[in-house]
């Protein structure tokens, strides 16, 4: 397992499919903390939130891994008309769920991304409201949790 290569392999695989969807004015990385917030268009985001182990698909010799990736989308919530801000953010969000859906394993760079939640939450997206701190502009998100589970992540052995 190459680990310097999944570290950066996922962030990127997702960042992918989020610019081939063309429909983000700016697809990041890396949580955008202390950034003002995006023109009148749809930001999205994508960063490590998480690693646990994944118990039922270790064995002996290697544990198996569930890298969770936090993926949000932004827009500004004071943007006219307000009633088409939600069907915008909902809809860019089902079109990237739907893309990470039919690329599960990413690529071959993990085993699968738990769509139905075997070991967690499965892909998943939660609406909510951020504000920035630059500017203290109220956004409109969905927080999108992205679970991967990556076989053989560390190895084990008893001494």
């Amino acid at each position: 397992m190459d680990i310097d290569a999944l570290s950066t392999g996922l962030v990127a695989a997702v960042e992918s499919h989020a610019q081939g969807l063309g429909l983000f004015d700016a697809v990041n990385g890396h949580e955008p903390i202390g950034s003002a917030a995006p023109g009148n268009g749809i930001t999205f985001a994508v960063w490590y939130d998480a690693i646990d182990p994944a118990p039922l698909d270790s064995g002996l010799a290697a544990g198996s891994g569930l890298i969770t990736m936090t993926g949000r989308l932004y827009t500004p919530a004071n943007q006219q008309p307000y009633d088409a801000i939600d069907p915008a953010v909902w809809s860019a969000t089902v079109k990237l769920m739907a893309a990470l859906a039919l690329d599960f394993d990413l690529g071959g760079l993990v085993r699968n991304i738990d769509l139905l939640g075997a070991f967690g939450p499965g892909l998943s997206a939660k609406a909510g409201y951020v504000t920035t701190t630059a500017d203290n502009t109220q956004l409109r998100v969905m927080t999108v949790t992205i679970p991967c589970i990556v076989n053989d992540l560390w190895p084990q052995a008893a001494t």
